[in-house]
C-alpha cells in the first residue's frame, strides 16, 4: 500500500514543503551560479525514469563548458571548478531536483536516474530498477554513492525496488543527512564523477570483474 500509493502522495507534500522553505536558498545559487558557471546555472539532461520514461532532470551546474584550442569540452576534472566543487560536496547541485519530484517523475527515495544510453547495457535483472520513480537519495547513495562499482550498485537499486517500506525510506534519508556531513563517496577512485558503465558483460570480458 505505501509503495503503490502513499509514497506519491509523500513526496508531493514533502516536495512541495522543501521548495517553499528553501526558495531562498534556490534563488541564492541560481543567482551565484550564474556568475560562477558565466552564464545558465542549470544542468538539465534526458534521463530514464519509471518504465524507462524519459524525462527531463534539471540539476544546478556544477562544471563550466571551458574547451580546449580545438573547441572540444575539457574534461570533467578540468571543468568541475570550486563553486561546483562546493555544490556536489554539499550536495545542493540537486536540490533542483525538487520540482522533478513535485510533478511525479522522480521519488524523494529511489535508485538515482542514470543515462539513457545506459538502457541497453543492463541486463534483464539489473532492468528492474525501472520499476519505480528514480530517487533523489536511495539506498546505494547512502551506502557507497560513486565510490562502488557499477555492479554493487545495481544489486543495491534492485535490492530495494523489491523492498520498498517507509520505514526503509525514513532510514534512508537519515542516513544520507549523514552521508552528506560526511562528504561521503562523491567520486570514484579514478574520476571527479563516475566512470561510464559500458555493460556487466562487456567489463567482465575485458577486466574479468566489474569497475567502478
Amino acid at each position: 500500500m505505501y509503495a503503490k500509493c502513499f509514497k506519491r502522495i509523500m513526496d508531493f507534500v514533502l516536495s512541495l514543503m522543501a521548495l517553499m522553505v528553501l526558495s531562498p536558498v534556490l534563488l541564492v545559487l541560481t543567482i551565484v551560479g550564474a556568475v560562477a558557471m558565466g552564464g545558465n546555472p542549470f544542468f538539465a539532461q534526458q534521463r530514464p525514469g519509471k518504465n524507462e520514461k524519459i524525462f527531463r532532470l534539471i540539476k544546478f551546474r556544477t562544471m563550466s563548458n571551458a574547451k580546449d584550442k580545438d573547441g572540444k569540452l575539457l574534461p570533467d576534472d578540468q571543468r568541475l571548478n570550486g563553486y561546483g566543487k562546493f555544490l556536489r560536496k554539499t550536495s545542493l547541485d540537486e536540490l533542483p531536483e525538487l520540482l522533478n519530484i513535485l510533478v511525479g517523475d522522480m521519488s524523494i527515495v529511489g535508485p538515482r536516474p542514470l543515462l539513457v544510453e545506459y538502457l541497453l547495457r543492463y541486463n534483464e535483472e539489473q532492468k528492474h530498477r525501472h520499476d519505480v520513480r528514480p530517487g533523489l537519495t536511495g539506498y546505494a547513495q547512502v551506502h557507497g554513492r560513486n565510490a562502488i562499482s557499477w555492479e554493487e550498485r545495481f544489486k543495491m537499486d534492485v535490492a530495494y525496488v523489491r523492498n520498498i517500506t517507509f520505514i526503509g525510506d525514513v532510514r534512508i534519508l537519515f542516513q544520507t543527512v549523514a552521508a552528506v556531513l560526511r562528504r561521503e563517496g562523491i567520486s570514484s577512485a579514478t574520476s571527479a564523477t563516475m566512470e561510464e558503465f559500458m555493460g556487466t558483460m562487456l567489463v567482465a570480458e575485458s577486466n574479468g570483474e566489474g569497475q567502478t
